[in-house]
């Protein structure tokens, strides 16, 4: 086991290099050769060093490489973090590009940088003129267009030369194709930032550039149109309320109706359905009555029938009594006046026997018309 050297013992690396099997013959032949053969070594170490150097390139988070191969011309993207290689002697180039979104600032009355400019104002279509005081569109390098960027712009942030013409004049031209009264509307002033992020990319994509948003403040107009608009959201907001109470006043009118409707259908049921159990009762009860009277009927008729045919036989029989005691009579009749007065008279005594008669002669008349007599004692 090899011994380490004591904590104390400060040595040189040309002394550990020395103290190692071999080492001391080279160090041996390295002297001897002279200090040329030292200088020799000591450049060749730097230029190694150097070459690893300048070989390699640091890539950050949030960048982008491209690499440019000088003899061929062919173009290449990294954008792993890392370290990159890069052929020495000028065969490779590499540009790195920030592509992390960044900010495009319209505010202030003066341009400080690339990045910051003086705030936006616009004419609308009426003749108005509206003021922004802080407009931001938020952008980045597209990592894949990112050799675009640098051929249109060069190393580096000069992509950041192309926002400022851009993104004022098409900010301008949309915003300016609405009126003070519709720019007020949160939906079209909407819709005016929409189109305005599309036509900034239609022109900035073709040099690597895309715009992610677009952030600006409600424009400002003059304290008396602002006062204006003030009264006018306030109308509509008061139109928003009374549509509302309107809407839900119509929703408790139908609910309402629908109640009075189920109500009303219900009492109509009801009613029906006594009226229709009255009907059923009226028509048993008439159905019966019915019934009961063509059953009296048929009945009083059997019996008027009965009650007929035995009278008209008892009075046949009556008829047929009568006429033969008529017939009787008149033959008694008939009889009783061919006989002389004398026979009359003695039936006539027959039947005036106990009888007393007392005759008072109302005329001098042998004959007389008239007799009046009365019953005595009950003789008959």
């Amino acid at each position: 086991m090899k011994s380490r050297p004591p904590s104390g013992d400060k040595r040189t690396p040309i002394l550990d290099f020395v103290s190692r099997p071999g080492g001391a013959d080279l160090w041996k032949r390295l002297q001897d050769g002279g200090s040329w053969t030292l200088a020799w070594l000591g450049g060749a170490v730097i230029a190694t060093i150097v070459l690893v150097a300048v070989s390699f390139v640091s890539l950050d988070p949030g960048q982008v490489a491209v690499m440019v191969n000088n003899v061929t011309g062919a173009q290449s993207t990294v954008v792993q973090t890392g370290l990159i290689f890069r052929a020495p002697f000028g065969l490779q180039s590499v540009y790195i590009v920030d592509a992390r979104p960044q900010t495009f600032v319209l505010k202030g009355d003066r341009n400080i940088d690339e990045l910051h400019v003086v705030e936006l104002t616009v004419r609308a279509a009426d003749g108005s003129n509206l003021l922004f005081k802080d407009t931001a569109v938020i952008f980045e390098v597209i990592g894949e267009q990112a050799p675009a960027a640098i051929r249109d712009s060069g190393a580096e942030d000069g992509f950041r030369s192309w926002l400022k013409p851009y993104a004022r004049s098409i900010l301008r031209d949309e915003f300016g194709r609405e009126s003070t009264i519709s720019v007020s509307n949160p939906t079209n002033f909407g819709a005016a930032i929409e189109r305005a992020r599309v036509r900034l990319n239609e022109a900035l994509e073709p040099h690597g550039i895309r715009v992610t948003q677009i952030m600006t403040p409600k424009p400002r107009f003059s304290e008396d149109y602002e006062n204006m608009i003030e009264a006018r959201n306030e109308a509509d907001n008061q139109l928003a309320v009374i549509e509302s109470e309107l809407e839900r006043a119509k929703t408790q009118r139908r609910s309402r109706m629908a109640e009075v409707e189920r109500d009303q259908n219900r009492l109509m049921q009801e009613k029906r359905a006594e009226l229709e159990a009255a009907l059923a009762t009226a028509v048993t009860e008439q159905t019966n009555t019915v019934r009961e009277a063509d059953a009296y009927r048929i009945e009083s008729v059997a019996k008027g029938q009965a009650v007929l045919s035995a009278a008209s036989r008892q009075a046949e029989e009556l008829r047929g009594q009568l006429q033969a005691e008529y017939n009787t009579r008149r033959s008694e009749v008939d009889a009783f006046s061919t006989q002389p007065i004398e026979r009359v008279m003695e039936r006539l005594g027959a039947k005036l026997k106990g009888v007393t008669i007392d005759i008072q002669p109302w005329a001098e008349d042998a004959n007389p018309s008239r007799i009046q007599y009365e019953t005595v004692g009950g003789a008959p």
